[in-house]
């Protein structure tokens, strides 16, 4: 590889993980700024007030145009699990050597 073809070659990948590392960094921010809001809906599920709203939704109790994806088996729970995974992820790769 000629230094013409080299300081292309490496443009392009300084291009490429600029673009990557500030998407990451966008999205950090974006994580970091949602747990606060993750805090209060894990506490919503885990606290005993899902299964409340959960049970009045089974006994109809709630009116029918009410947005209520909040209230299906999965989707908190998935949450939940997606969230360990991203922290397991988080930690292994902040202990990347350099």
């Amino acid at each position: 590889m000629d230094r013409i073809e080299r300081i292309m070659k490496m443009e392009a990948i300084l291009d490429r993980t600029r673009a990557a590392f500030d998407a990451l960094s966008d999205a950090l921010e974006a994580y970091k700024s949602s747990l606060g809001d993750f805090g209060e809906l894990r506490g919503y599920y885990t606290g005993g007030e899902w299964i409340e709203d959960h049970s009045a939704d089974d006994a109809g109790l709630l009116p029918q145009g009410l947005k209520r994806g909040v209230l299906s088996e999965d989707a908190v729970f998935d949450l939940l699990a997606e969230y360990e995974s991203l922290r397991a992820e988080l930690s292994e790769i902040s202990n990347l050597p350099d």
